[in-house]
């Protein structure tokens, strides 16, 4: 008995053991920590977000400042030019974009009725069951009356939310403070760790920076040439709501593997209100805007930077969807990538310990 409790079989019970329980005491406190988490999402969205911009941007800050240049003054300086830029974009883009959304509202009920009537084309194939013609016919009128009552909310509370216009407010000046302060943050931080320690900590965020940097600014480049390319097709097509919908599909090309599929669905669904025709120039569009994307604009801008396996990609995904909806979906990869290389480090570290 001795040997048994002293054996590998052991250990992995014991291992397993104590998994169950931390799950099932977690299961038990689940309340408690979805309140939790919603508190603190709350609270640090603004924060997580100004650090976002900040880590995005600090290159440029880093360029000016090495151009002698003070780093207030290269802030305000990106500032200006950034907000210069997104006044003359949105004041040509924001009207259009608001206009297509009101008329795609008004036009909704006209749509539905072109959807109805290829329903009850359908009613008259007399293989289809009763059941499947009941369920597709409310399944039809649940989803007009959501996009409808979703696309009026959304215009009638444009600019009414007291607390995301806080949020978008205080963003910009916490993204100012953190970038002027950069390099002090990153001292402040190294200065917590011990001095032994403190070569492998720089290594490590070097090389998390390394994983990470290069994909996130090039994502958004990506997704931005992408958007374009999908504006383009469906301008070229005469697709309706040209704008809004290719603005879905640089939104969703965030996302990796699933996004491209996400952020086609609104135009296809858009067209199969109007011809089989459209539709199929629909799916062409976007089947040249992701191979164009696949294998001409992502190797060129951001490249195979994470090195990380398809599979290990769907799996973040799936979390990230699961525990914070579509951002945890956007987020989901850098968080991995990020893991990775922190696991990658304590592997090593222990591993180097056992053979000295």
């Amino acid at each position: 008995m001795e040997r048994f409790y002293k054996s590998h079989l052991f250990t992995v019970l014991v291992y397993i053991l104590l998994s169950l329980l931390i799950l099932f005491f977690l299961l038990q406190i689940r309340p408690m920590i979805v309140a939790i988490y919603g508190f603190l999402k709350e609270i640090l969205a603004p924060f997580i977000i100004a650090m976002i911009i900040s880590y995005v941007l600090n290159p440029v800050v880093s360029l000016l400042n090495a151009r002698k240049v003070p780093r207030t003054v290269a802030v305000l300086l990106i500032y200006a030019v950034f907000i210069l830029s997104t006044t003359v974009v949105l004041m040509n883009v924001i009207p259009m974009f608001m206009s297509q959304l009101a008329q795609l509202n008004n036009h909704l009920p006209q749509l539905a009725m072109k959807a109805q009537g290829f329903v009850d084309g359908m009613n008259s194939v007399q293989f289809l069951p009763d059941s499947v013609r009941t369920g597709i016919n409310q399944s039809l009128a649940k989803l007009e009356n959501g996009i409808s009552l979703a696309i009026s909310q959304y215009i009638d509370g444009i600019g009414s939310t007291i607390n995301m216009v806080f949020i978008a407010f205080i963003i910009p000046f916490l993204a100012f403070y953190i970038l002027k302060d950069f390099q002090l943050i990153e001292k402040t931080a190294l200065a917590i760790v011990p001095k032994a320690k403190r070569k492998q900590v720089v290594t490590l965020l070097v090389e998390m920076d390394t994983a990470l940097g290069n994909y996130i600014r090039g994502q958004f480049l990506v997704c931005m040439i992408v958007g374009v390319l999908a504006y383009i097709g469906y301008w070229i097509i005469g697709m309706p709501y040209a704008l809004l919908l290719a603005l879905g599909v640089a939104i969703f090309n965030i996302i990796p593997y699933l996004g491209p599929f996400f952020g086609a669905a609104p135009a296809i669904i858009m067209a199969a209100t109007i011809s089989l025709k459209m539709v199929l120039m629909v799916v062409i569009v976007n089947a040249i805007c992701q191979i164009l994307e696949g294998n001409v604009i992502s190797p060129q801008v951001v490249g195979r930077s994470l090195k990380m396996h398809p599979l290990v990609i769907i799996f973040a995904l799936l979390v990230g969807g699961e525990l914070a909806g579509v951002i945890g979906l956007i987020l989901a990869v850098p968080f991995f990538a990020v893991m990775k290389v922190i696991l990658q480090h304590v592997l090593m570290y222990y591993i180097h310990r056992r053979t000295t």
